[in-house]
């Protein structure tokens, strides 16, 4: 039986505010989880080994950061970066303050999630200052997805109430200008472009057009090559001397490994990047390069993209990356997307409605189209730290998806009066209900239980306080 958002929302919310300053440290990225996965996997063993030891001793940190270096190794973290990151963890696993606590594997996850945090740097919000438009030049090479990430970081620019317009300052793939204009269109941002120019300039004319269409961001989508080389950089360098851009940003394929961490380091000595973009965050690659590239470079990491969708760009925030490969949830985040996604009124009466035990199903059915609206069932499964959604459903979030579907078929074949009281489902309505929505009698015959169990469950809840509940609110 799938709770209703609100009470997860209600979990969320009053996480969120008593314990807040905590809060900042422990949230994380939607992506993070699919990007670290092998790494989350392994740090997760350490930890249980970890966990049965009454005290935490040099052996054991010595047999933990074994496993964690291997870990951290595997998932394409450059192994320069993985020495002083270990070096760093042992030298604080074995001081006296650690020592004496009682819990040795929290204590564990507790210094990487600091060394961590330290090992990605602080947040680096967009440098927007100086004459308008402030020009944003993005670099990569080709395929890193730097026409897509333009229009993206524009749709981001526009929300914050930015005048955007955008170059296509790459003439020689095909079809990239063309490219750039449908995106453009399709988030109301104008694009200039002219075939007959040259890169540099086609940036200095576009600049002109920008500031007679009064727009205070430029973004220059640069052209890339298959491969680093001179020709490349002497003509980004152009751009850069003839536009004195506030941003020289790095779009880099987070899917290209190790790999990655050459390209960072060969754009960012002919250009000083002042930031990168981490493009294809939502891969199946392990992701460690975000990592290395940061520490490598010094350059800090603005952006991730985190999917093909135009609002799939994100700030980068080290503290909730740092949070989600050690398994601690985001609950900061499936707030957010609660509260930009969810009619808010409407799940306050609804939560108010279950607490009081009058909570029906139809109600029930609202809040699970609720849930559907913010995306799929498994990403927000996997935002849940561990012991508040349930471990078994952030495994499975397939199976929970189909779980949900197959309960909003049943409730939907109810009539209204069915939904509001339960009740009056006798056998033939039942059967009724279970030819309607593909399922069996039986699956019928669970819901209805469950859902009156729950009722009563959070009725007896809402007299405690919440202090009743199976899972912990607190």
């Amino acid at each position: 039986m799938l709770v209703p958002f609100s009470i997860v929302r209600y979990a969320i919310r009053r996480t969120v505010a008593s314990t807040r300053k905590t809060a900042r440290r422990l949230v994380c990225h939607q992506w993070a989880m699919k990007m670290f996965e092998t790494l989350t996997d392994r740090l997760h063993g350490v930890f249980r080994n970890l966990s049965r030891r009454g005290k935490l001793r040099p052996a054991d940190v010595d047999s933990a950061l074994s496993e964690i270096r291997l870990a951290l190794l595997e998932a394409d973290v450059h192994y320069q970066v993985v020495k002083g990151f270990l070096e760093t963890v042992r030298e604080e696993a074995l001081g006296e303050e650690v020592s004496r606590a009682l819990n040795p594997a929290q204590q564990v996850v507790g210094i990487l999630n600091r060394e961590l945090i330290r090992t990605l740097g602080a947040p680096a919000p967009l440098t927007l200052v100086g004459e308008k438009p402030r020009a944003i030049m993005l670099v990569g090479l080709q395929g890193s997805g730097k026409t897509t990430t333009a229009a993206k970081l524009a749709r981001w620019l526009r929300g914050r109430g930015e005048r955007v317009w955008m170059v296509a300052a790459d003439p020689r793939r095909p079809a990239a200008a063309e490219q750039l204009k449908v995106l453009g269109d399709e988030i109301g941002v104008p694009v200039f472009f002219d075939p007959e120019l040259s890169p540099p300039d086609l940036c200095l004319v576009g600049k002109t057009e920008a500031v007679k269409g009064g727009a205070s961001v430029l973004i220059l989508d640069t052209a890339g090559r298959s491969q680093l080389d001179q020709a490349m950089m002497d003509e980004l360098r152009e751009i850069r001397d003839a536009i004195s851009p506030v941003e020289i940003l790095l779009v880099a394929d987070a899917m290209t490994g190790q790999e990655a961490l050459r390209i960072a380091q060969g754009f960012q000595e002919p250009l000083d990047l002042t930031g990168m973009i981490l493009s294809k965050m939502d891969g199946d690659a392990r992701g460690g390069a975000a990592i290395s590239m940061r520490v490598v470079t010094g350059v800090p990491i603005k952006f991730i993209g985190t999917g093909e969708a135009r609002d799939a760009l994100e700030s980068f925030d080290p503290q909730r990356l740092a949070s989600r490969i050690l398994g601690m949830g985001d609950l900061r985040g499936l707030f957010e997307k609660a509260e930009s996604t969810l009619d808010i009124e409407q799940a306050g009466q609804q939560t108010a409605r279950l607490l009081e035990g009058e909570f029906t199903l139809e109600d029930f059915a609202q809040q699970l189209e609720m849930m559907r609206s913010m995306g799929p069932l498994g990403k927000l499964l996997e935002m849940l730290p561990a012991g508040l959604g349930g471990a078994a459903m952030q495994q499975d979030g397939d199976v929970a998806e189909r779980q949900l579907i197959r309960t909003q078929a049943i409730i939907q074949s109810m009539t209204l009066v069915e939904r509001r009281k339960p009740e009056l489902l006798n056998a033939s309505r039942k059967r009724r209900i279970a030819s309607g929505s593909g399922t069996t009698v039986q699956e019928v015959n669970q819901l209805i239980k469950q859902f009156k169990q729950m009722r009563r469950m959070f009725k007896k809840a809402g007299k405690r306080g919440l202090t009743g509940l199976p899972f912990n609110l607190r």
